[in-house]
């Protein structure tokens, strides 16, 4: 099968060129072991049934007679031999001028026993499932890079192909590279719920060998899904799962811990910046799957179910951009956040550059949103402006001031094509939508 491409090759490259080993983490299914082999001369799997004892053998005796094989060397799920990460910082330590020698993958952020960090020789990217730009829904035409980094880059009249019926299978196929080698739409949908079934029956245990209830497991992962995309409050989900279980917090949260260890369930930070004095921010994490089609065969969704149910797609699509901009955030190394306070004031999202630069996104399914979304938005700016023009008036005690938003976007599902509102604010259709 021919490789396709993924955004975050460009990360993985720049890495390559400033350090030795790479540790490409993110959940079972992404891509990372195809896309570490790509630039390995030697592939090593630990759960190569047929050679896994005797890798296990040398890897506890002797991990590094590894290293002599042919570079670059591909470690796939090394956390089965931990003592690899050892050898592999004593080759970086031995050869300061080498890199990009060795890359390791796993499905687990867990962190295995090590007697050292690997800080400063071994470095860690994530990887998500593919976005809609590299599964083709989006032609990737108007990149959200470029809006940032170019304040007069010309998005206007790019066109929209993509229908709403495209997006919900998307969303319930999700970003698998698997799914775009089979043939059949009914084969496509299989995967991501074969994937649910995987976590909750085996992978859930399987992660560090201690027995957990798959059925807990599988209504916590409801719970997630009932509520994706949102700041509901844990005791809401807690409440979720004690209607049916007689389970405590305390294993709640445990099991809430693993599922995020294995990429599965994901929390947005919240943006807190005080620009209203006397307003309290909903400090509440926005709860998403790492891939929304996990979500949705939690509920067992098909996407036929959004013909009558937009609403819900709503939460969907939000979860879906939300995955999409994590990609772009971990190549540009930003953080993406989400804003909401008691007065009323949000954005869906917030996506902020290391240089302090940022966006405020609101993301809509139907295009009669957009005019609210966009007074939504300059709103959240002009507070900001006043905030700071009170702050600069009091010379005795000048108090902080805030940076205004860099970009004001809306994400759009079914908008015909992007354009720039009067007021300056960015219409983008997800299906025009890339890196």
């Amino acid at each position: 099968m021919d490789y396709i491409t993924r955004i975050i090759d460009e990360e993985i490259d720049r890495k390559a060129e400033a350090f030795n080993a790479i540790n490409i983490v993110g959940p079972k299914g992404c891509g990372k072991t195809r896309t570490a082999r790509e630039r390995c001369k030697t592939i090593i799997e630990f759960q190569d049934e047929e050679k896994r004892d005797g890798y296990i053998t040398i890897a506890e005796t002797s991990p590094g007679l590894f290293l002599k094989n042919e570079k670059p060397i591909l470690f796939d799920e090394w956390q089965d031999a931990p003592k690899i990460w050892g050898a592999i910082r004593k080759s970086c330590d031995d050869n300061p001028e080498a890199v990009g020698e060795y890359y390791l993958t796993g499905s687990t952020s867990r962190k295995v026993r090590t007697p050292h960090t690997g800080t400063g020789r071994i470095t860690e990217i994530t990887m998500y499932p593919m976005t809609l730009s590299e599964t083709g829904e989006s032609n990737g035409r108007v990149s959200f890079g470029e809006m940032l980094n170019n304040p007069v880059c010309e998005i206007d009249g790019i066109s929209n192909s993509t229908s709403l019926e495209d997006l919900f299978f998307a969303a319930c196929r999700g970003g698998w590279p698997r799914c775009l080698h089979l043939k059949t739409p009914k084969a496509k949908l299989e995967i991501a719920r074969d994937y649910y079934n995987q976590i909750y029956k085996k992978d859930i245990s399987a992660v560090d060998g201690v027995k957990r209830n798959p059925e807990w497991a599988r209504t916590i992962l409801w719970s997630y899904a009932r509520n994706m995309a949102t700041t509901a409050k844990k005791t809401n989900i807690y409440a979720d799962i004690k209607a049916s279980h007689d389970v405590s917090d305390a294993t709640i949260a445990s099991y809430i811990e693993v599922l995020e260890s294995l990429f599965v369930i994901k929390d947005i930070d919240a943006w807190t910046p005080q620009i209203r004095s006397k307003t309290a921010i909903r400090a509440a994490k926005k709860h998403i799957f790492v891939d929304p089609s996990i979500g949705l065969a939690a509920l067992d969704i098909s996407p036929e179910y959004f013909n009558t149910d937009l609403d819900m797609f709503g939460h969907v699509l939000e979860n879906m951009v939300l995955r999409d901009l994590l990609v772009f955030a971990e190549r540009e190394g930003a953080r993406v956040m989400h804003y909401s306070d008691d007065m009323g004031l949000e954005a869906d999202a917030v996506y902020q550059l290391r240089d302090g630069r940022y966006a405020l996104i609101e993301i809509k399914t139907g295009a009669n949103a957009i005019p609210a979304a966009e007074k939504n938005l300059l709103k959240f700016k002009d507070l900001i402006v006043k905030h700071n023009e009170a702050v600069l008036s009091n010379t005795e005690h000048p108090g902080v001031t805030y940076r205004e938003p860099d970009l004001l976007i809306i994400i759009c599902a079914n908008a015909p094509m992007a354009y720039t509102t009067e007021k300056g604010v960015k219409v983008v259709p997800v299906g025009v939508l890339g890196k």
